[in-house]
């Protein structure tokens, strides 16, 4: 599916509250969420903001208690077997049954989604072969490695070819060499037209895939827009790396204080303090080296930065009620 300008995905003011109403959660309150077709949204968010109950809603596990919400121009309540039909879901966990091989799980998923035992076994092999998994497709999935389980999960989702794949944090737990396969298998899948969208608290792999950013917090969106964007809006980040890590409280005391924030970030592995201030920053680079050389500090290097996704995560969900959209 390419691009178009109907979007594939679409929320406007939903909320789910979940419990008795003394004590419910609210986890969502308001959602507004739009992923055009042929494109990766990454949805970010701290534990609790409401992300797997989008997704939830989107996947039509759950219904909305106000609110909208469409899948590949479908209603996700009164069209919900139109959504299942357009849809794809890889949780947090692989949902594939370890007793059998890899091969078999996809041929089963194909003929209980009435493929036929032909096209079934077809469709199996098509996607263990275009997903790197042709020779492990004979062994039990039990003797499968994390990844390669993650990844038949994943796999298993595209049987019926949807257009729109929801991935609920998909490499959760995976080693780094895990996550850089899935990160292939998802680029692979952009790359052909399906849209997907992505929940994660792995900012990198955000920052790497994804189109745009919808970052929620407390069940309602606080800020979208491409990654690049949403650097651009918090700032510049100053950052000074230290010959000792001995001295890196006294130079987070005169960065947050050069900086008029107490919010810097202190790296003891890489020796760094780095804090992310207001644009325009370029004049107090000279002021901070005498500060550093004042309090005693040697310091290897002292820079400006691009603010990372990390940066980005941390500025907006430290105080979502004073943020606002940043697309």
């Amino acid at each position: 599916m390419s691009k178009t300008s109907r979007p594939a995905v679409e929320m406007t003011g939903v909320a789910k509250r979940f419990g008795a109403r003394s004590g419910a959660t609210e986890a969502l309150r308001g959602l507004d969420l739009t992923v055009p077709a042929g494109t990766v949204c990454g949805l970010l968010g701290p534990n609790g903001a409401g992300k797997t109950t989008a997704v939830r809603v989107l996947a039509t596990l759950v219904a909305p208690d106000r609110g909208t919400a469409r899948v590949a121009g479908y209603d996700v309540v009164r069209e919900a077997e139109a959504v299942r039909r357009s849809v794809g879901l890889a949780g947090q966990h692989a949902a594939v049954d370890e007793g059998i091989t890899g091969r078999e799980n996809l041929d089963l998923l194909g003929r209980l989604h009435h493929l036929g035992a032909r096209a079934a076994r077809a469709r199996a092999g098509e996607l263990l072969e275009r997903f790197g998994l042709a020779e492990a497709g004979g062994r039990l999935v039990r003797t499968y490695s994390g990844g390669m389980r993650r990844r038949l999960d994943l796999v298993a989702s595209l049987v019926t070819s949807p257009p729109v794949l929801f991935l609920d944090e998909p490499t959760t737990g995976l080693d780094p060499r895990s996550r850089q396969e899935i990160w292939s298998t998802v680029k692979e899948l952009a790359e052909g037209g399906t849209t997907v969208l992505l929940t994660t608290q792995y900012l990198e792999e955000a920052d790497r895939l994804a189109d745009d950013i919808v970052v929620i917090d407390h069940g309602a969106a606080i800020a979208t827009g491409p990654p690049w964007r949403l650097k651009a809006a918090i700032g510049t980040r100053i950052e000074v790396t230290l010959a000792e890590v001995g001295q890196l409280g006294r130079a987070a005391v005169v960065l947050a204080a050069l900086a008029e924030s107490g919010d810097v970030v202190v790296d003891h592995d890489q020796r760094t303090v780095a804090v992310v201030t207001r644009p325009g920053v370029e004049v107090l680079l000279p002021r901070l080296v005498r500060e550093l050389d004042a309090a005693g500090v040697v310091a290897q290097d002292v820079g400006l930065r691009p603010p990372s996704l990390d940066d980005v995560f941390l500025a907006l969900t430290a105080d979502s009620n004073s943020l606002g959209r940043a697309a």
